[in-house]
């Protein structure tokens, strides 16, 4: 009978030692931690703000300008990401035929580009519980109890608002005048209870096979203004 009592607690003693390596592997992954940076903007803004740039220029119509000296002038632009739609309007005109020169001196035409609006709209909502202090008697500390949403949604909508002016370095006479030119896009975040789903009509953002549905420029070559490379030195004799 002795025997028959060791043999029984050779497995048991195996069963508890691996249970007790499993529990430490646990706990034991619960106690890694990484830091990660973030920068201050997130992509979804950047790309809200761009994307509505993006449509607003995409109304223009430049060919009057093809062949003409055109010096783009952004004093009276003042507006966040500006750097962005200034290159897109550099492209815009450029890709029209104007040929753009750095100052104004050299120009035939001076182009005003001004802002009226660009940036965000968010409206949140939610149905459910919001957050509600506990205050405990005696003690400086008031706990929360969380937020608890049945339904919620959180929308972002960019708005982007240019126009231009242009005039004759020459004569300073009136040449065009764009009009308003808006653009917007939108990113709408929605849940219900853990179940949560988003729209959007950012190009970037959604799916490849519908990308084209929101996109508003289209690669354009024009290889013929390439300079003509020069053939390589005849080696000497």
């Amino acid at each position: 009978m002795e025997v028959y009592r060791k043999s029984a607690q050779a497995p048991a003693l195996s069963v508890l030692f691996i249970a007790t390596i499993v529990m430490f592997a646990l706990l034991g992954s619960g106690c890694s931690t990484r830091r990660v940076s973030y920068p201050p903007r997130t992509a979804t803004e950047q790309l809200l703000l761009s994307t509505a740039a993006d449509r607003a220029l995409a109304q223009l119509n430049l060919s009057m300008f093809s062949g003409r000296n055109v010096y783009l002038d952004f004093t009276y632009f003042d507006s966040y990401d500006s750097k962005y739609v200034e290159g897109g309007l550099r492209d815009a005109f450029n890709r029209a035929g104007a040929l753009l020169v750095t100052d104004a001196k050299s120009a035939d035409i001076v182009v005003e580009a001004r802002s009226g609006a660009y940036s965000i709209d968010n409206a949140s909502s939610f149905l459910g519980i919001p957050r509600i202090p506990v205050p405990i008697p005696s003690t400086s500390e008031t706990p929360v109890i969380p937020q608890i949403a049945f339904y919620s949604k959180d929308a972002d909508r960019s708005y982007a608002k240019f126009a231009l002016f242009a005039y004759s370095k020459k004569t300073l006479a009136h040449i065009y005048s764009s009009g308003p030119l808006d653009g917007d896009s939108y990113n709408i975040y929605r849940s219900i209870l853990f179940v949560s789903w988003w729209r959007t009509d950012i190009p970037e953002k959604v799916k490849k096979k519908n990308r084209q549905k929101y996109e508003v420029w289209e690669p354009q070559y024009d290889l013929a203004n390439l300079p003509l490379v020069a053939p390589p030195p005849k080696p000497k004799p």
